[in-house]
């Protein structure tokens, strides 16, 4: 067998952190979050995923019954004649047995009917990939449920959001309504009626430099709705808040920072920066609904894990916090009594059984993690996030507690004491790294349980092990186990790898050998230093 590999610390945190999404791009769970919409009204807009509001059937069944008249029942027959015979096809692949399908038929069915309200151009179809498996196969449906956007026969993968209004406004960007304009008090009043999350912008005429770079920016652009008018008495309505400048841009969401107005050159990429650095709320409420859109911004990242009970005292203090660093951090609530959201975040700092409200940090550009670990005053919060914003704070590592080595043949060590009883010891170590879920550690282990009694009474040598699945270490940094390490004890910077698959008779002539070196080595250093 060969050894269990893992890849580089910050791409396994990725990973880790992406095993902890219930779906994926193309296999999609979609559930919504009581708790959280419970917590804070205000939110719920942002939970959803922000954007329209329709009103909803009064039960899942209408929906689905809604879908059967509106969607198309693609099969073996009419799969080919419904793709060629159409400019626009959202296909959504799915199977009978899958919850996920479930979950999300009922939004695309609603989607659908609201984009048969607009008069899209758009087909939307769906197709039971398990009963007619080679279409599926052709289509290139691969996991369940799929969605893909079909444009003159071609495929291209779904990218927007999960909830109905989500679809509805990534359908129409691709569709051809980057940009809705509002010509009327009365359109501006039943558009604000219907969305909750918007850019808008003014212009005297819809043409010129500024005004392209508007249009490509929401062409680009996958989550936000944007509305367009040349009146002020409309925009006026769609945004109270004061506007100075013609053209004006500004986003509006349904939270306490409402408002908030663009101040920069008209530039696609510049808007679109402006856009991903608000578009998100002061606290972001983490779901699996919006999970997707947060662990892919780029920003440095401040989680509060808590009970949403507890949560609801802590909410006005973090927004107090989250202002000062509006653009800079996206603060995050997680329910730390969702396994599926908390644990595989709590996990990394060897957390995952605590009840109690953290607060931790992370860098995903350099895959760092940071943990508060005073108490949670609004001063400690604003301290930890300034910290995190200049980069001086000492990042976290993982720590078992301290074991009691004494009367060990092989001693523990933790990444409390890797430093004390490895890197600081003045005597070689060889160091087995291994983990539970590793293949081949149980193997080394006895290998290196022979190996001590082999040494027994070199005072020179010692045997040690650390768990790296729970301690980590600056300058411990393995992604193979088990890895066993010879640290010399002249030269603790440069540890020399070990065979594992060596057998313990040749592992001890090594041994031996490195020994002799390391004995020679220090024999020159006392003659050269006498």
């Amino acid at each position: 067998m060969s050894s269990s590999k893992l890849p580089p610390r910050f791409v396994y945190i990725a990973i880790v952190l992406l095993l902890s999404l219930s779906f994926l791009i193309s296999v999609t769970a979609i559930e919504d979050s009581d708790d959280i919409e419970e917590l804070i009204a205000l939110d719920e807009a942002e939970e959803e995923g922000g954007g329209t509001h329709h009103p909803r059937p009064s039960s899942e069944a209408e929906m689905l019954t809604k879908a059967q008249r509106i969607v198309l029942e693609l099969n073996n027959d009419n799969t080919q004649r419904a793709i060629d015979g159409n400019e626009y096809v959202l296909v959504l692949g799915y199977a009978p047995w899958c919850v996920r399908s479930a979950e999300l038929m009922p939004r695309f069915a609603e989607a659908a009917s609201f984009l048969n309200e607009l008069k899209s151009p758009l087909l939307m179809a769906k197709i039971d990939a398990e009963r007619y498996p080679k279409v599926a196969s052709n289509l290139e449906i691969k996991g369940y449920p799929t969605l893909l956007l079909f444009v003159n026969g071609t495929s291209q993968p779904y990218t927007g959001g999960f909830s109905s209004e989500e679809i509805v406004i990534w359908v129409r960007k691709k569709t051809g309504t980057p940009v809705v304009r509002i010509n009327s008090i009365d359109e501006a009043n039943d558009f604000l009626k219907k969305h909750s999350m918007f850019a808008v912008g003014l212009f005297d005429k819809f043409e010129g430099s500024d005004y392209d770079e508007f249009v490509k920016a929401a062409t680009t652009d996958n989550d936000i709705q944007f509305v367009e008018t040349n009146s002020p008495q409309i925009a006026n309505i769609l945004y109270t808040d004061d506007k100075s400048n013609n053209p004006f841009l500004g986003i509006v969401k349904s939270e306490p920072e409402r408002y908030t107005s663009y101040e920069g050159a008209f530039e696609k990429d510049k808007i679109l920066q402006f856009l991903n650095d608000n578009k998100f709320p002061l606290v972001t409420f983490l779901s699996e609904l919006n999970s997707v859109k947060v662990y892919s911004t780029d920003k440095l990242q401040v989680y509060v894990f808590a009970e949403a009970d507890e949560f609801r005292k802590l909410l006005e203090p973090f927004q107090d916090v989250a202002r000062k660093f509006k653009s800079k951090i996206m603060f995050v609530f997680v329910d730390i009594k969702d396994d599926n959201l908390a644990k595989p975040f709590l996990t990394l700092f060897g957390l995952e059984d605590s009840e109690d409200t953290l607060v931790t940090a992370f860098d995903y550009k350099t895959g760092a993690k940071y943990l508060l670990e005073s108490d949670l005053t609004p001063a400690r919060i604003e301290e930890f996030s300034l910290g995190l914003f200049k980069g001086i704070l000492p990042p976290f590592y993982k720590s078992q507690a301290i074991p009691d080595n004494k009367g060990a043949d092989i001693l523990t060590v933790v990444g409390k004491t890797f430093e004390d009883l490895v890197l600081s010891s003045s005597k070689n170590i060889i160091l087995e790294i291994h983990t539970p879920w590793c293949l081949n550690c149980e193997t080394t282990s006895k290998q290196v349980e022979k190996l001590s009694k082999h040494f027994k009474g070199l005072d020179n040598l010692v045997f040690a092990k650390i768990d790296a699945s729970v301690n980590e270490h600056p300058k411990l940094q393995v992604d193979d186990y088990p890895t066993l390490l010879f640290y010399p004890g002249a030269n603790k910077s440069n540890p020399i790898k070990l065979p594992t698959k060596s057998s313990s008779k040749d592992l001890a002539i090594l041994i031996n050998k490195y020994l002799k070196e390391e004995a020679r080595d220090e024999e020159h250093v006392v003659k050269d230093e006498l």
